[in-house]
C-alpha cells in the first residue's frame, strides 16, 4: 500500500494487471489529499505516445510522461524535473 512521503517519485506503468496507472494515480492522489500530504511526483511510463495519452495521464494527476521504449535520458529528464526542481 502507498504511504505518502515514503518515495521521492513514482514511475507509473500505465498497463498493469487488475488496476491501471490512471486509477492507481487517482487513488494515490485521493490518499494524499485525505492526509493533507505533499503530492509525490508521478511519472507515467507508457507505450502510448499520442498527445491524448499524455493528456489523460496529466488529467489523472500525474506530473510527467515518458514513452516506451523509454530511454535513460528521458527518465533522467523527468526525474530531475520532478525531484530536483519540483513544481510544488
Amino acid at each position: 500500500m502507498f504511504e505518502p512521503g515514503r518515495y521521492d517519485a513514482i514511475l507509473m506503468d500505465m498497463q498493469m494487471p487488475e488496476l491501471d496507472g490512471i486509477e492507481t494515480t487517482r487513488r494515490i492522489r485521493a490518499r494524499e489529499a485525505e492526509l493533507g500530504c505533499v503530492p509525490t511526483p508521478i511519472i507515467a511510463v507508457t507505450a502510448g505516445a499520442m498527445r491524448a495519452d499524455q493528456e489523460r495521464c496529466l488529467a489523472a494527476g500525474m506530473d510527467d510522461f515518458v514513452s516506451k521504449p523509454a530511454r535513460l535520458e528521458d527518465i533522467e529528464r523527468a526525474l530531475l524535473a520532478q525531484v530536483a526542481h519540483p513544481k510544488r
